[in-house]
């Protein structure tokens, strides 16, 4: 136990044999639970995790490929289950070193969050080896998931390095949650419409030999669409269909006005490249006018929007 609390760590594993045995044997005394979930491995995970021989460890096997999300929520019932009051969740490929492991404890049983998560931009040192084209990603992803969740404070989503209470994690709809890689995402923001406490914690990554499923294109042609997704649906439960709140008017009406003035300035500019026409001055305005203020209302919105942020 670690300062009276029951710890799981749940290691989603697809094909790493050559890394799932150093995880394990690199976990603290404190932990109670491990929990390995291979999602139908080709390589001997399996057979890797189980030559450790450690007593706390519980192999799970998928009978497909589930994916990463599904792997671990499968790795979080079972920790449910053990009455694990805090579930860790940890790669198998040796990215995420344990010796900050009681950080991310500390911040739920210390500080009072509900959900921890590594930020490996607070520890400078580790983006000197991020890979450049991640490190552009993570940033225009962070972004969009800031706005899909409304946790204006956190940074870093994708980082698969976190903790989270038992309660918090009963609370959520975990059937509603992305299966993919998509998941950490998706966990922020299913926690956002409970209010839970979300803390980021400073974790540098360890970038070694390992490869990875996640597809870049993919990713850029599927996430920016979840996220929105994702966001209309956090605006509508949040602050329509559970409590009205301006910021949901702010939101609407100066989408639709943004858009509008965006959609016919540009009709406007393309009508005057084709017949050389000068465009009146107040027909630019009927363009400029909502541009401006649907900018301004959606300004408005995502200041009070911050304001709502559970901290």
């Amino acid at each position: 136990m670690y300062k009276g609390h029951r710890i799981s760590v749940v290691i989603p594993a697809h094909n790493e044999a050559a890394h799932v045995a150093k995880v394990i044997r690199g976990l603290p005394a404190f932990v109670d639970h491990i929990l390995v979930v291979d999602d139908a491995s080709s390589d001997g995970t399996a057979e890797a995790a189980l030559s450790c021989q450690d007593a706390r460890l519980e192999l799970l096997k998928n009978p497909g490929n589930l994916g990463v999300g599904g792997t671990t929520l499968k790795g979080y019932e079972r920790s449910l289950a053990l009455g694990a009051d805090i579930a860790v969740k940890m790669d198998g490929d040796d990215q995420m070193s344990p010796e900050y492991l009681p950080l991310l404890l500390d911040a739920l049983i210390e500080e009072g969050a509900d959900y921890s998560k590594g930020n490996r931009f607070l520890a400078g040192e580790s983006l000197e080896a991020m890979p450049k084209l991640r490190l552009f990603g993570n940033i225009a992803l962070t972004f969009l998931t800031k706005l899909a969740s409304g946790y204006w404070h956190i940074f870093d989503p994708q980082n698969g390095y976190t903790a989270v209470k038992s309660r918090a994690l009963r609370a959520l709809n975990r059937e509603k949650i992305h299966r993919g890689f998509f998941f950490e995402n998706d966990v922020l923001i299913h926690l956002s419409l409970l209010n839970f406490k979300v803390k980021d914690v400073p974790i540098p990554a360890r970038y070694q030999d390992e490869k990875t499923d996640l597809n870049p294109l993919k990713v850029g042609l599927t996430f920016p669409f979840l996220l929105v997704r994702r966001f209309a649906a956090r605006i509508y439960q949040k602050y329509i269909l559970r409590d009205f709140s301006p910021i949901a008017l702010f939101f609407i009406l100066g989408g639709l006005l943004f858009l509008w003035g965006l959609g016919f300035g540009t009709y406007l500019w393309v009508h005057t490249k084709v017949t050389g026409l000068p465009t009146p001055t107040g027909t630019i305005m009927l363009s400029l006018l909502p541009l401006i203020l649907g900018f301004q209302l959606l300004l408005q919105a995502v200041v009070l929007d911050i304001q709502e942020t559970p901290r």
